[in-house]
């Protein structure tokens, strides 16, 4: 086990991106939760040589009611990698106008649960998120959204299952 966690840590250091190097890619999937239920796709692709990924999300959650419009949740993000905290950033953008900035809090041992949580939430003041992602395989991957109220628990807000099509 110490050899697994010594050979991950050496994989890590020399690729930063090595975590989230399997996110490149177009995905799509069935979405649910606060917003209803829904289907999202996504693409993760590097930019300017490799030091950023970026991160571009479209979530279309049909209405309650049959009359009323879908709910069209729409972000984009970009991954970097700050050497002084030697850790991932994420800052990710809002259609609702919000600005989360994640750090890459945890990996597992297995390197197959990512766990991001923010540092700070541009326009929504006190509140935290986590992202937790479960790579299930090279093409498929399960993904939590828990949200935080200021003062209170995390409390899933929304889940997907993201399958990658390309």
């Amino acid at each position: 086990m110490m050899i697994v966690l010594l050979a991950m840590s050496a994989v890590a250091q020399s690729d930063p991106w090595a975590t989230v190097r399997v996110f490149e890619g177009k995905w799509e999937g069935p979405t649910s939760g606060k917003p209803g239920i829904g289907t999202t796709s996504r693409e993760y692709r590097f930019e300017l040589d490799g030091k950023f990924l970026s991160q571009r999300d479209t979530s279309v959650y049909q209405p309650a009611d049959p009359a009323a419009k879908p709910f069209v949740h729409q972000d984009f993000g970009f991954f970097s990698y700050d050497t002084s905290l030697k850790k991932l950033v994420w800052r990710q953008f809002h259609s609702e106008g919000l600005v989360n900035e994640y750090t890459l809090d945890s990996v597992s041992p297995d390197g197959k649960s990512l766990v991001f949580v923010t540092t700070h939430i541009e326009n929504l003041p006190g509140a935290r998120a986590k992202k937790i992602y479960r790579i299930l395989s090279a093409d498929e991957i399960e993904e939590t959204f828990m949200l935080a109220p200021p003062g209170q628990d995390f409390a899933l807000y929304t889940t997907a299952h993201l399958r990658r099509v390309k």
